[in-house]
């Protein structure tokens, strides 16, 4: 049961649901870290707290040279009062100066969880699904307060931290750093494990020993970016998928962030995540506050996979919301590897006809159905359509497609403008940019500026009026460019630093009333692919285009590194054509499919130029993945091979009652004279038998995970096979 307790004799805070514990303690009106792992019933009274006369560690009371602030491990360090490790917090005061001393106030303990004004966040059905303490620390010198907030779950070995800033003093101050999350570990015996990339290659993992100093990843692109995902986390040395501990940080933000490792003389390690502050600052006016992003901190002792149960079923019961949190995705084509720009209507019509054949549900029409839109340079903001394209409006062609027994989806591209626009010739300012300095270009495109009321509310009733207009149930939100010379014509010079932030702010704002106005409409969100595939955008948007490489083989190492923090459901994935436009990789139509199958499947290709053949095929896999939805979408998710380590790839789906088991097996490179591989299946009911629905072989649920199924040796590069089973 989810209980948090306040022992009074030692001021000591112990959140904890019966798996794991959370341990923080106030000594000398300082909040130190006492522990973070597997439930304990109690702390000791009398657990000893390592202190020493350090050289060169500053002491807050001189008549104690063994409690010095540089030493201890902190629960959220501030700036420049002896404690020279990474701060959490800095703050500047009126007086030009940087130091802040937040010690302990008061704390409060509730049940459930309080929504975070204006930003995503994680939230509970019922007040029994959470409990939260909030810890009060205040700078008695400026009136700043600090409110700690800590929601521990009852059914995840999860904790969500977030901080609330609040100026009581006479005076404004500017916030200049302010991490989300901040966590001491007495140790440095971890690897670190992170999540980079680029576009067409996003999310991969990289594991590596820490060492003295600082590690950090982080983005300053306003976006939460292809490069590094707002996640980190630290692994004792043994951790594999199936055990040892795992300590993570994932952040619910899309914007520019920043997580780190600092390993410090002692050997000690401070975890901390949070906003990027390169070119942050926000100005704190009397009576004002500041609200941090959320941090989800999960606990394994079951190694990653652990750790992904976690972060998977949190995510979908308790970040996505609305229609489609437990309802099936469709399956869709999109014509933009089809024919890019250069489209009509009759070809639209003819690629929906075929896939209505084929089984598929859902017709996305992408970029190019706007404005003069024939390339990438011009028409952004100008949303109305294109009539020599489509003669009969989206209205028109959106009701024949639905006719046909198709949804109907769109793309649209709202943060951006082009420069050949009639939206920029009409409001030049409202882009972002510094006055004075010419603007950099990104695909021929700026980036409207969002921390402005009014372009807010253009784009919310830019895309309410086609939404109105037209029959459309699915739309692909993208974002092509990310932030250079951030800078607001509205803004002070005192406030430039907020731009950023405030523009993710007003960003989800206009998701909020999108999102809240047309609730039948499912919204997936895109940004060059997986540009900003992170928490935050879930919490509007329940699936996101998870990568532009729509290489099957390429798509392994990003879908499996992806699934590290969020389920597959969350993952667009769809079929696209050989030779492969991204890497010119010519890979079977058997492997591409069960790849794609492995997400939300969708098909990027013209299926008007396929054989007869290649589209029986086609119907084939449609229909199988009818069938396997239920467990692809929302089953439990478990990694088998890792691509990173081998030639190979392996996963599983579990259905949620245990029923269905779904195994994909991919053999990236064949090589000579190689044994015949074995795939290993988890977290099946070893006292149960299944049924192989291909052969209709009986194989133990024990047999399965100890002894493995033999692989068919592969017969060429990039093969695959799938398995479904049923529990007899």
């Amino acid at each position: 049961m989810v209980n948090i307790t306040y022992r009074e004799q030692d001021q000591l805070f112990h959140l904890t649901n019966g798996r794991i514990s959370y341990v923080l303690q106030v000594q000398r009106g300082y909040l130190l870290h006492r522990y973070w792992g597997r439930a304990v019933r109690r702390l000791n009274e009398n657990r000893p707290l390592y202190r020493y006369d350090a050289g060169f560690s500053p002491n807050p009371a001189p008549e104690d040279r063994t409690f010095s602030l540089d030493t201890l491990p902190r629960e959220y360090p501030a700036m420049d009062n002896g404690d020279f490790r990474e701060p959490a917090v800095c703050v500047e005061n009126p007086d030009g100066n940087r130091v802040t001393r937040l010690t302990y106030l008061s704390y409060s303990i509730y049940d459930g969880k309080e929504p975070l004004e204006g930003l995503p966040a994680t939230y509970v059905e019922t007040p029994a699904d959470a409990k939260t303490l909030v810890v009060v620390l205040q700078d008695s010198y400026t009136g700043l307060k600090a409110e700690l907030s800590y929601t521990i779950w009852e059914k995840y070995d999860a904790i969500c931290r977030s901080v609330r800033f609040y100026n009581g003093g006479e005076r404004p101050l500017t916030v200049r750093r302010c991490s989300s999350a901040s966590v001491d570990f007495a140790d440095s015996d971890f690897d670190l494990l992170t999540l980079w990339g680029a576009h067409i290659n996003e999310r991969n993992m990289e594991r590596r020993p820490l060492s003295h100093g600082i590690s950090e990843i982080g983005s300053t692109r306003g976006a939460s970016s292809h490069q590094f995902s707002p996640f980190i986390a630290l692994l004792r040395p043994n951790v594999t998928e199936e055990s040892g501990e795992v300590f993570a940080m994932s952040l619910v933000y899309s914007g520019s962030f920043a997580a780190s490792a600092y390993v410090d003389q002692f050997q000690s390690t401070r975890l901390q995540i949070g906003l990027n502050t390169r070119d942050f600052s926000w100005r704190l006016e009397p009576k004002e506050s500041f609200q941090t992003p959320e941090c989800v901190m999960a606990y394994s002792a079951a190694g990653l996979d652990g750790m992904s149960q976690v972060y998977h079923k949190l995510y979908a019961e308790h970040l996505v919301r609305g229609e489609y949190k437990h309802k099936e995705r469709p399956i869709l084509i999109n014509n933009w590897e089809a024919t890019y720009f250069n489209f009509t209507e009759e070809k639209l019509l003819e690629i929906a006809a075929c896939a209505k054949k084929l089984g598929i549900e859902l017709f996305v029409l992408d970029d190019g159905w706007f404005g003069r839109r024939w390339d990438d340079n011009d028409s952004l903001g100008d949303w109305v359509e294109n009539l020599q394209k489509l003669p009969h409006g989206l209205k028109g062609l959106s009701q024949r497609v639905v006719d046909m027994g198709l949804r109907f989806g769109l793309w649209f591209e709202p943060e951006m403008v082009s420069v050949n626009s009639n939206l920029y010739r009409e409001h030049p300012d409202w882009i972002v940019k510094v006055p004075g300095r010419h603007p950099s270009f990104g695909r021929n495109q700026l980036v409207l500026d969002l921390s402005r009321e009014d372009v807010c509310d253009f784009i919310i009733e830019a895309v309410s009026r086609v939404l109105e207009d037209s029959n459309i149930s699915y739309i692909k939100w993208d974002m092509n460019r990310h932030i250079t010379e951030a800078g607001s014509a509205l803004l002070p010079p005192e406030r430039q630093g907020e731009v950023k932030h405030r523009y993710m702010l007003g960003l989800y704002h206009v998701m909020e009333v999108l999102t809240t106005r047309f609730p039948h409409v499912l919204f997936e969100s895109c940004s060059g692919g997986g540009g900003r595939f992170d928490a935050g955008m879930l919490y509007y948007m329940p699936q996101t285009w998870t990568s532009d490489d729509t290489d099957a083989i390429a798509r392994l190492k990003i879908q499996y590194g992806t699934s590290l923090v969020f389920p597959p459901v969350t993952m667009g994935s769809h079929v696209s054509a050989v030779p492969n436009h991204q890497l010119g990789r010519v890979t079977p139509l058997s492997t591409r499919g069960a790849c794609a199958m492995s997400g939300n499947l969708g098909y990027e290709l013209d299926i008007t130029k396929m054989s007869d053949e290649e589209l029986e095929r086609v119907r084939t896999q449609v229909s199988i993945y009818k069938s396997i939805r239920p467990i692809v979408q929302f089953g439990e998710f478990h990694r088998l091979k890792s691509p990173f380590e081998s030639d190979e790839a392996a996963w599983e789906f579990i259905s949620p009652d245990g029923s269905a088991v779904v195994a994909m097996s991919f053999q990236i490179l064949n090589h000579p004279a190689q044994c015949p591989a074995t795939l290993y299946f988890t977290h099946l009911d070893p006292n149960a038998d299944y049924r192989d629905e291909a052969t209709g072989n009986i194989w133990g649920g024990d047999e399965l995970m100890n002894a493995g199924i033999p692989l068919p040796r592969a017969s060429s590069d990039f093969s695959s096979q799938m398995w479904v089973f049923t529990r007899v």
